[in-house]
């Protein structure tokens, strides 16, 4: 089975993203105060850099929604848009969402707000203000919608700059907690033909529907105090690693990844039998357990040992390209 016989169509929306970002740039980076097209929107403000992201949660909100469970969901988009943002080296300093609803229901919102509020004032941030909507007849009975919008700052000389990649670099791998905030059309389509969300699954060591909803970490604390000694990193969200790790490769260097060189996480390895998903598929879907790469120059390795990242491939010269051996 593919992404695409699961409703999504990732080549599609890449060629589309591409087409858009090439009109943004034209229209308003005249002035080269802005760049759009990375894992957030750069905007020069004074001696700082704005960086924002939004994002949404997609359709693990069907998981929720599925089993009942609303508290983690917000954690899961605060953590995703810090992240985004941290691939820049900006610091998070406020957070807005959107929650739209066909019929508001009071107690499913209050949790919503809840694990907003709870990853705000973990990343020590101010969920600012959001828009909650009622759109009868728009979004189906019991489903909601829910999007997060981060803006954060980052001094110009600390701006992350990609530019700096060379041949030779290394990439680092930090772990994942599971899916996080991507692939679910294709997983829940895989496992929901064979399983509830109720089942519970030896080899996951919980339920299906709670190995769904485990929270996308935030990888901010780990990385923030290391920023100096990074070049780059790539968040791995939609589009896997094929899509995020090339957003970042300059011209004359591609990325060579060894896959084994970690264990994908259980549930990926489920997937992929139940599914009989293709390898190159799992990769480009997936995250497989590594949810940040981290690009740095190889003589600054030991300055990451205590974090115990997976050393997973390396950046080679050539075509932009990523490739899985």
């Amino acid at each position: 089975m593919l992404y695409r016989d699961a409703g999504v169509n990732l080549d599609a929306l890449n060629l589309i993203r591409k087409k858009i970002g090439q009109q943004v740039t034209k229209t308003f980076d005249n002035k080269r105060k802005s760049v759009f097209g990375l894992f957030g929107g750069i905007y020069l403000y004074d001696n700082d850099y704005l960086v924002s992201s939004v994002d949404s949660v997609g359709t693990k909100i069907l998981v929720a929604c599925g089993i009942g469970v609303h508290n983690t969901i917000g954690q899961d988009i605060v953590n995703h848009c810090v992240n985004d943002i941290l691939t820049t080296g900006a610091t998070p300093i406020f957070f807005m969402d959107y929650i739209g609803f066909s019929e508001i229901e009071k107690n499913v919102l209050v949790e919503i707000v809840i694990g907003l509020v709870n990853a705000c004032r973990k990343e020590k941030i101010i969920l600012i203000g959001g828009e909650t909507a009622q759109l009868s007849r728009f979004y189906p009975k019991g489903v909601y919608d829910l999007v997060g919008f981060v803006v954060g700052r980052v001094k110009k000389e600390r701006l992350l700059d990609p530019s700096r990649i060379k041949p030779g670099d290394i990439m680092l791998g930090l772990a994942s907690s599971g899916l996080h905030t991507n692939g679910y059309s294709l997983a829940r389509k895989v496992l929901l033909r064979k399983y509830t969300f109720s089942t519970h699954i030896p080899e996951l060591k919980c339920t299906v529907g709670e190995e769904l909803l485990k929270v996308h970490l935030s990888y901010r604390y780990k990385l923030e105090p290391l920023l100096f000694y990074i070049k780059a990193m790539a968040h791995i969200t939609g589009g896997g690693f094929y899509d995020n790790i090339a957003r970042v490769l300059p011209p004359g260097c591609a990325a060579v990844i060894n896959r084994r060189s970690w264990t994908p996480l259980p549930v990926f390895r489920l997937i992929q039998k139940l599914g009989q998903v293709p390898d190159e598929e799992m990769y480009h879907v997936f995250n497989m357990g590594i949810g940040m790469v981290v690009i740095i120059d190889p003589k600054n390795l030991k300055y990451f040992k205590s974090l115990k990242l997976k050393m997973i491939g390396e950046i080679i010269k050539g075509k932009t390209s990523v490739t899985m051996n």
